[in-house]
């Protein structure tokens, strides 16, 4: 079998496999990885930075770990990777290279995973789709007239392409599991404190894992980065999941509605949970002001932008540019600049309040579904702001006003979660949760559907998720742009 056609065949476990047997050196899987990526990166723009040489070097050396040397992807943003740059999507940073790896990439490393290349993300991760000023926007393999999501998008466009078969992602509001929805792929976020990650300070929303095309990849990478002990995933996710409680929420929570096409991934969705022997039923939790989280939320993503750019600013001695920052961070860092103590502390009160009331729904049921998204793939530029909106920002930037600034918080927060009503629910409780791709439109568009679990109980929904992908194999539908010779 030809490197390219083993590659085709295999998902990263499959293809350490391979490597652990001797049927192939970790230097023809880089070459073939690197190959692909020069093939499609042209026309899908999710690369920021090459890593060649060192990962070149890296896979010359003995691997240990459970992935023994399988090329990977490191998304721009989140735990810093030595000696590769890490623009966080904007020009503020772009020329900041960190020296030693956090600790999410010292596990990385460790379990194997070999680095080749920086994947695009947007500012700060602060946008649900990939279009940064810096780089310009990343596409998606299946219309690269529409984004792979965000803010992983990058990770996203390359693993759906077949470039690797497993990429780094991260995961304040639903940044794994948006750009899983859009691409076709499997994004698991783990629980709160699983894994080890950087930022995400106030309300701990954030965690890193990845994105993967099969799911056991997704439960390895969890075992070889998590921080506690206990059974592995892997292990975990081979048996049956048995007979779950299904709650399947219609509402779109943060949101005003959901597109129609939305609403077929998820009637597909419930039935086929059905006919697996599941137990599924309408019902969501009740009792929660929705538009008291979307401004929690937007408190969070405000103050986590002026971490960045205050006490987690890397390089604390450059004065900020006016061109550095885009106009979307402009406005969180004005909000941040006005923050009390007092909203912040409420904003976590509110948070505190949602976990409470999805544990106790939660004891009516093992998982939740709904949606991922409140609609397929949006068009490149269908979501950045108008110039009307642009100069909204510039004039309350400049007018400093604490009044006006809270003002144009309410009104963003009210609008901000349309397209994604979801996934930033299960980032304020904790919860695990994954997008799962069952469903593609009449157009060929990828439109996944997310699964919560129980605080602490990946295993759950990592065997549910093996259940649908043996009923429902998902790994063979390959995009227009795909890699492969």
């Amino acid at each position: 079998m030809s490197i390219a056609a083993l590659y085709d065949a295999n998902d990263a476990i499959g293809l350490a496999e391979e490597l652990r047997a001797g049927r192939v050196h970790p230097r023809e899987l880089l070459d073939e990885a690197i190959a692909r990526l020069e093939r499609v990166n042209p026309r899908l723009n999710a690369v920021t930075a090459r890593l060649d040489d060192a990962a070149r070097a890296a896979a010359e050396r003995p691997f240990d770990g459970p992935f023994a040397g399988v090329p990977f992807l490191a998304k721009d943003l989140g735990p810093a990777l030595a000696g590769a740059p890490q623009t966080m999507g904007s020009r503020y940073f772009a020329a900041y290279v960190p020296p030693v790896d956090d600790a999410f990439f010292v596990r990385v490393k460790a379990a194997g995973l070999n680095p080749f290349a920086k994947t695009s993300t947007p500012e700060f991760g602060l946008l649900p789709y990939t279009e940064p000023a810096l780089f310009g926007p990343c596409r998606n393999p299946w219309d690269t007239e529409r984004t792979p999501g965000g803010s992983s998008g990058g990770s996203g466009a390359l693993c759906a392409a077949g470039v690797v078969p497993l990429a780094h992602g991260n995961d304040m509001g639903g940044s794994i599991r948006i750009p899983a929805s859009c691409t076709g792929l499997f994004g698991l976020k783990p629980s709160r404190g699983r894994t080890p990650t950087v930022g995400g300070l106030v309300g701990e929303a954030n965690v890193d894992l990845g994105i993967s095309r099969s799911v056991r990849d997704s439960a390895a990478l969890l075992d070889a980065t998590r921080l506690d002990a206990g059974e592995p995933f892997l292990e975990a996710m081979r048996r049956e999941p048995g007979r779950l409680r299904v709650a399947v929420v219609r509402g779109p929570m943060l949101g005003h509605g959901i597109a129609p096409e939305a609403r077929a991934a998820l009637d597909d969705a419930a039935g086929l949970c059905a006919s697996l022997g599941h137990d599924v039923v309408d019902d969501e939790p009740g009792g929660i002001d929705y538009p008291a989280m979307s401004y929690a939320l937007l408190l969070f993503f405000a103050s986590q932008i002026g971490w960045h750019l205050g006490a987690g600013n890397p390089t604390p001695h450059r004065a900020i540019q006016g061109g550095d920052l885009e106009p979307a961070t402009r406005a969180m860092l004005a909000i941040a600049c006005v923050l009390a103590l007092d909203e912040l502390t409420t904003a976590v009160a509110h948070q505190r309040a949602l976990t409470d009331r999805f544990a106790r729904f939660m004891e009516r049921y093992d998982v939740v579904l709904t949606p991922t998204l409140a609609a397929p793939p949006i068009r490149i530029g269908e979501l950045g702001l108008s110039a009307s909106e642009k100069l909204q920002i510039e004039v309350l930037t400049r007018l400093k006003s604490p009044a006006l600034i809270r003002k144009a918080a309410r009104d963003i927060s009210a609008r901000m979660f349309d397209w994604l009503p979801y996934t930033p629910i299960f980032n304020l409780t904790g919860q695990p949760a994954m997008s799962v791709p069952l469903y593609w439109t009449p157009e060929a568009l990828p439109v996944g559907v997310q699964f919560a679990g129980r605080f602490g109980d990946e295993a759950t929904l990592l065997r549910l998720a093996a259940q649908l992908e043996t009923a429902r194999p998902w790994a063979a539908r390959r995009p227009p742009i795909w890699s492969g010779a």
